[in-house]
């Protein structure tokens, strides 16, 4: 078993070689007409490549092995972890914790570390909203972040042509975000899986092209400038004053963003995505009116979209159509995805690594996409279930509640 193993990572190591090989071992000068050969490079490739095949096939193989011991060991765990969470001093005092990072973080960190943080704050909600459509409807959505570019470009418009600001646009973006995605609704309620996934990934490429062209009301590729930063009445505030603001105001909307998506989940309406979600004809056959729930969860996902990018257009002060791909969408979707379908805390966790783990893997400039890319297929082959996942509720009937049922009938 040893030597096959042996074998099967220097085939995968040789074979990863010759794939890398006129990336990293090629340089073609073509100023100077030279070619470098940087055979330090190969044996890297090859010595790396081997050592981590190893490696993984050994987990794989203990994954599967270990996976009925470790059971009892694991239930222990979260056994433990209850225990502990469900200790009403150490709650409190945890969240009184995060409060309190919470609001020295921006006072205690660089603008830099600041901007960075702002931006995982607003694929929070992103994500969260995202996670509506998706992870408690199942209604599969590729081209959502065509909502995030509405939410932009109407404050943009709004302020260079009727001179609103910030705290105005706010709630008119979420406001006009909610108006197209009850639009988009309309016509995709009759699609399911694969094409309903093509129809949205159009919709959010439609909604770019147009941006893109309509030159006279968005700029064109050239975008909007000068687009104003929030202020706060009868305040001066500073480029590093103003991020601070900034984040404050995102640590609020996404605190909002998780109540209501909380309060959702646990209502009427969330049951009702999530039967959906899991029998689309069993939730009809009881009754429920899948066609008005899938149009609220377009609804409902798109406001939080929306008000993001009003924040997004007010923090850059510059946008245009790149800033809105088609990779915006799949990045909310990996976030929705890695956190676990459904999860609350996992789509937050899930927000904050992808967008803050590229940024401090700039050390391997060259290298952190490749890292970044691994991390995630390790992460979707050893918890396919998400980082946090969701937690169902279950209900069972006991003995004593079949003698307190019999008693009250008698």
């Amino acid at each position: 078993m040893l030597k096959e193993k042996l074998k099967k990572s220097l085939f995968v190591a040789l074979w990863f070689a010759v794939l890398t090989f006129p990336i990293m071992v090629i340089r073609v000068n073509t100023i100077e007409k030279t070619v470098v050969w940087r055979w330090g490079n190969l044996f890297m490739v090859l010595i790396g490549s081997y050592v981590i095949s190893f490696i993984w096939n050994y987990a794989i193989e203990r994954r599967e092995r270990g996976e009925k011991t470790s059971i009892a060991f694991i239930e222990n765990i979260k056994l433990k972890t209850r225990t502990i969470s469900q200790n009403v001093k150490i709650r409190k005092g945890g969240l009184a914790a995060l409060l309190l990072i919470v609001v020295l973080f921006p006072f205690l960190t660089s603008f830099y570390q600041m901007s960075i943080m702002n931006t995982a704050l607003m694929y929070v909600m992103l994500g969260l909203g995202l996670n509506i459509v998706i992870g408690l409807g199942g209604i599969l959505h590729l081209g959502y972040i065509a909502f995030f570019l509405v939410g932009s470009y109407s404050y943009a418009l709004l302020n260079q042509h009727f001179g609103l600001n910030f705290w105005l646009a706010l709630p008119i973006g979420g406001l006009l975000a909610c108006i197209l995605g009850i639009l988009i609704a309309v016509p995709v309620l009759r699609l399911r899986g694969d094409y309903l996934a093509i129809v949205t990934l159009a919709f959010g490429e439609i909604t770019r092209i147009v941006a893109e062209n309509w030159s006279s009301l968005t700029g064109g590729p050239s975008g909007i400038r000068s687009i104003p930063r929030p202020k706060l009445p009868g305040i001066d505030l500073s480029l590093i004053d103003t991020a601070k603001l900034v984040y404050f105001i995102m640590v609020v909307l996404a605190a909002l963003t998780i109540f209501i998506t909380l309060r959702l989940k646990d209502s009427r309406i969330g049951r009702a995505l999530i039967a959906m979600r899991e029998d689309e004809i069993a939730c009809r056959s009881m009754g429920i009116n899948t066609t008005k729930m899938k149009v609220i969860a377009f609804a409902l996902g798109s406001v939080f979209a929306g008000v993001a990018g009003v924040v997004f257009a007010a923090n850059t002060t510059f946008i245009n159509p790149a800033s809105f791909t088609i990779w915006e969408s799949i990045i909310v979707l990996c976030i929705v995805v890695l956190g676990g379908m459904g999860s609350i805390p996992g789509v937050v966790f899930a927000a904050l690594v992808l967008k803050l783990l590229p940024e401090y893997l700039r050390a391997f400039t060259d290298y952190r996409m490749l890292v970044f890319g691994a991390v995630l297929i390790v992460m979707m082959i050893f918890k396919p279930g998400g980082l946090i996942p969701e937690k169902m509720k279950h209900y069972s009937f006991t003995d004593a509640d079949a003698a307190a049922m019999k008693e009250e009938d008698e």
